[in-house]
């Protein structure tokens, strides 16, 4: 499943809130291997909450966030300076008649 990207390539729009987008500027080879970590830390906090192990979870969130920082989904702005509207709702921010066309684009 693909979501919509706002045109400057910074998030992705999921549930009508945008997400930071991974930087672009990752050489493959590093993203791959951050991704690989992501999902391997985000199967660990399934499992530590699945057996109430407070401890195994904490350090499984410590590790997903380290890899989203590490791909740039979390931490400052890959982009540089400027405002980051992650996780907030699209209709509030710049991207709004962006999305709203996109949305009217897909509807039959």
């Amino acid at each position: 499943m693909r979501y919509p990207i706002t045109p400057d390539g910074r998030y992705f729009v999921a549930k009508g809130r945008l997400w930071r987008c991974t930087d672009p500027s990752l050489p493959p080879e590093e993203r791959t291997r951050w991704v690989k970590a992501l999902m391997q830390a985000r199967r660990a906090v399934r499992e530590a909450k699945r057996r109430g192990d407070l401890e195994a979870l904490k350090e499984a969130r410590r590790r997903v966030d380290e890899a989203k920082r590490a791909l740039g989904e979390r931490g400052p702005p890959w982009w540089g300076k400027g405002p980051d509207y992650t996780g907030k709702r699209v209709e509030n921010t710049p991207y709004r008649d962006g999305y709203l066309s996109l949305r009217k684009d897909a509807d039959p």
